[in-house]
């Protein structure tokens, strides 16, 4: 039987997921070889709360994996 862990774990995952897709590179490919003048840059705004909301979804996945493990 499915622990509520489980249903968490799979959610955050997926949400992960989306999360990791969604992100984009400030810089593109030329930029990595050299090309293009601001390599590092700063997120800000939508960017920056993706970033942010993938970190806690990952949180979310490993709190979630090892009280799952650890009560089952």
């Amino acid at each position: 039987m499915l622990s509520i862990y489980n249903y968490v774990a799979i959610g955050a995952m997926l949400l992960m997921t989306l999360l990791i897709l969604v992100q984009t590179r400030g810089a593109s490919l030329g930029a990595g070889i050299g090309s293009s003048g601001e390599v590092n840059t700063e997120r800000r705004g939508t960017d920056k709360t993706i970033y942010q909301l993938t970190i806690v979804s990952g949180l979310v996945f490993v709190l979630a994996l090892l009280l799952g493990v650890i009560i089952a």
